[in-house]
């Protein structure tokens, strides 16, 4: 798992086209609030490795980050096929980080 946030994203509609589980977290190398929450987050994906993870370096009208109106970092925005499942902002256990990654996992009902 990359531990830096990368300043080339994609873009809200490649994020919103996306299919089955995934996760986009919002924040900054300089952070020290994204800084204390990486071995959390790292602890929560390591069951699964397979996720896709996007660590996205957001500012003042960097988007997407505009586009899921992101306030403080880290913000962590679970997926499930494009759509928002779940939302974790500055989380301090990665019990929610594994209980909302199993959330984005979960088959949606038919």
């Amino acid at each position: 798992m990359s531990t830096a946030y990368q300043s080339m994203a994609p873009s809200r509609d490649e994020l919103d086209a996306l299919q089955g589980p995934a996760v986009v977290e919002f924040g900054a190398n300089w952070c020290s609030h994204c800084k204390a929450a990486q071995p959390l987050i790292a602890a929560a994906f390591a069951a699964h490795p397979g996720v896709p993870h996007f660590k996205i370096e957001d500012g003042p009208g960097r988007q997407p980050g505009r586009s899921y109106r992101v306030k403080l970092w880290p913000t962590l925005v679970f997926l499930r096929d494009g759509k928002e499942i779940a939302r974790l902002v500055r989380p301090t256990d990665s019990q929610a980080i594994r209980e909302a990654l199993e959330r984005a996992l979960e088959t949606p009902p038919s």
